[in-house]
């Protein structure tokens, strides 16, 4: 199966420190590759990360604060200069067409590649083959949008004692059953995956969220995924500062994790006030045990289930 990766490119709130460029995080699954969020000094930091635009297929923008988009015209003008031809989806709330005119209209901007453009207001924005990009509205200061990424169910465990018993020959055949397709053998025996896979199992599923106050409907929105990127600008003592300005307090997106019983909660867009970041994972675990704060350039694996 491959490896589904979280790479952290930007992890602060507002403007870069030296600890934290502002927010962007890659998601990798095999040869594909997803941005969420493209803030100032993105494609800087994918080079440092080793992350390779060229698989990218789609960068999906939260909102329209320059912390969350400023990198992406950068991002795009190098893709093309490095050669990038292939077309990428980009999902954000209504303007970014808009964004994109002006940006050619300055000379800033000219794609070397299609870029197809996606309503985020739309529940499935974006998907492939292979996974898709599912959207909800969050509670911001302006039209933004929490995003879900999906893979979908994976074949059942190869049976390899099963698959020997019944005499099919080690080689190109065990791949193509477990990719979910029938064999033929030499004796004229047609073989099917359901006689050599066990149950399929579930796709995991990462949610990000930022940036947003606590709202009612983003439990139902995450429930049960397999990382929960949410953001933790403040510790809980900001609360109402959290509040007046769209955002959420550590506590608060630990809470949600809680309720949303998700399997590991990582916190990002941090305020630039925490130049260390235990007060805010102090106060997360004492609600949900299973978190971390993502530091620039940290890559976490998602398994994939039993």
């Amino acid at each position: 199966m491959s490896e589904l990766k979280i790479t952290f490119l930007g992890t602060g709130s507002a403007r870069p420190t030296p600890q934290r460029s502002v927010a962007c995080v890659a998601l990798s699954l095999g040869g594909e590759a997803v941005l969420f969020d493209c803030g100032e000094g993105a494609q800087l930091q994918a080079t440092r990360a080793g992350f390779k635009p060229s698989r990218l297929h789609a960068v999906c923008i939260t909102h329209f604060h320059g912390d969350h988009i400023n990198g992406l015209p950068g991002f795009i003008g190098t893709m093309g200069l490095n050669g990038h031809r292939d077309r990428v989806a980009l999902v954000s709330p209504r303007g970014l067409r808009r964004y994109l005119q002006v940006l050619r209209e300055l000379s800033i901007l000219h794609p070397a590649f299609p870029l197809d453009l996606h309503d985020a207001a739309q529940d499935v924005p974006f998907a492939t083959d292979d996974w898709r990009i599912e959207s909800f509205p969050l509670d911001h200061r302006l039209p933004c949008h929490g995003y879900l990424f999906r893979e979908k169910d994976l074949p059942g465990r190869f049976d390899l004692e099963h698959a020997i018993a019944l005499g099919i020959p080690r080689g190109p055949l065990f791949g193509k059953l477990q990719r979910g397709e029938s064999v033929r053998l030499d004796d004229g025996r047609t073989i099917s995956p359901e006689q050599v896979l066990g149950l399929p199992r579930r796709g995991r599923s990462v949610a990000y969220v930022t940036d947003t106050r606590p709202c009612s409907h983003l439990v139902e929105a995450v429930r049960g995924v397999d990382v929960l990127i949410h953001e933790a600008t403040y510790t809980h003592e900001f609360a109402d500062l959290a509040n007046e300005r769209g955002h959420s307090t550590a506590v608060q997106a630990a809470e949600v994790a809680r309720d949303a019983g998700v399997g590991r909660l990582i916190l990002t867009h941090v305020s630039t006030r925490y130049v260390r970041a235990r007060p805010l994972l102090r106060e997360a675990q004492a609600v949900f045990p299973n978190t971390v704060v993502a530091r620039d350039l940290d890559v976490f694996d998602v398994p994939v289930h039993d």
